[in-house]
């Protein structure tokens, strides 16, 4: 009968304490969250009881393993066993605290900060830190699971002498990874590029919406995704719309008759930017900027206070403009002027209103 109540008392006993200790550490973060909204870091921390009832289960049963008396012939196996889940666990308790840190130390400070570009900034580095640490976390997680194992604390001595000839090959044959590796964190810190930034590559215009250590992909206006290494944005041009102050100036084209009524134009530009709420009222102008034998090029600049209004401001002004062209001024759009031909050796007389060719009555001199 002990062999039997023996393991039930030590292995129930581990999981019913390791249920009321989550549960009373659940409560306690769920009244520490309703008492500290402005922060929320409990509720964030409470994502992470899995892992820390399994540290807890884990540990209480390595511990108290022994006094079970349970498959005495497999304890070293279950030991191990055991002791491996507890750091895995453990590692996965560590990540999930450094991300609630994180991700509350971020938004502290995106409520404190009014500059959209500096948050976003500050969003990009948190988001590759969080990663790094993720990664530093579970490769010493996985050392020391190796380490448990007698065979591989035999080999270390070997494979710390060899660590240079591996080094040096495994750089050679990682050398596109490790390039982006350092080009991602010369984008988190360097500030070329961030989160949530406009930006224009191989032609196509977007949004960057993540940033890890190897890549990056930006949205686009169709709803694309361009996903594209991140040693591109260190190594080739490229056109960031967010960069300093998100305030950018549009552009229209219009290619016009040249008897287009200029001055009418101009204070019709002002009433169609009085009327679009995108205008950010700071300037606008309307000039002629080409001209060719058929038509003429004109200009309009307006401004807007980011790439999103920009877009709405242009083909707002675009589209009213050509529309209040064809109803007031037609006679503004362009025109191609046609003539007959002419054949060679002819000239062109009028017949009853009509046009024909008529032979050259001149003699031939030659």
């Amino acid at each position: 009968m002990e062999n039997v109540l023996r393991p039930v008392i030590v292995i129930g006993g581990s999981v019913v304490l390791t249920l009321l200790i989550g549960w009373a550490t659940d409560r306690l973060l769920s009244k520490a969250d309703r008492r500290h909204s402005e922060t929320p870091l409990w509720g964030l921390l409470r994502r992470a009881r899995v892992p820390y009832q399994l540290v807890l289960c884990t540990a209480l049963l390595r511990g108290s393993y022994d006094e079970a008396e349970l498959l005495e012939a497999n304890e070293v196996g279950i030991g191990r066993i055991l002791t491996l889940t507890l750091i895995g666990s453990s590692a996965w308790l560590v990540i999930r605290i450094a991300g609630a840190v994180v991700e509350t130390t971020y938004s502290r400070y995106a409520r404190a900060s009014h500059d959209a570009a500096r948050v976003r900034r500050v969003r990009t580095q948190v988001t590759l830190i969080t990663r790094v640490v993720a990664a530093i976390v579970g490769v010493m997680a996985v050392a020391a699971m190796l380490l448990t194992f007698p065979a591989m604390r035999a080999a270390g001595a070997s494979l710390l002498a060899s660590a240079g000839i591996i080094g040096i090959v495994a750089g050679v044959a990682a050398q596109s990874t490790l390039s982006n590796m350092f080009a991602g964190l010369q984008i988190a810190f360097g500030d070329m590029v961030r989160i949530g930034d406009t930006v224009v590559v191989d032609g196509e215009w977007g949004t960057v919406e993540e940033i890890t250590l190897t890549f990056l992909t930006v949205r686009t206006w169709d709803e694309r995704r361009i996903t594209m290494p991140v040693s591109y944005f260190t190594s080739k041009p490229f056109e960031n719309w967010s960069r300093g102050t998100p305030q950018m100036t549009g552009i229209v084209y219009w290619h016009l008759d040249h008897s287009a009524p200029l001055e009418a134009m101009r204070e019709k530009l002002r009433d169609i930017l009085r009327e679009c709420p995108s205008w950010d009222g700071r300037t606008y102008t309307l000039d002629v900027t080409d001209t060719t034998p058929n038509t003429m090029e004109v200009r309009a600049l307006m401004t807007a206070k980011d790439a999103d209004d920009v877009w709405t401001v242009r083909v707002t002004v675009r589209e009213r403009m050509i529309r209040w062209l064809v109803l007031e001024h037609p006679y503004a759009l362009p025109r191609v002027n046609t003539a007959d031909a002419t054949l060679p050796g002819s000239r062109a007389s009028l017949d009853g209103g009509n046009r024909r060719a008529v032979a050259d009555p001149r003699p031939d001199r030659g």
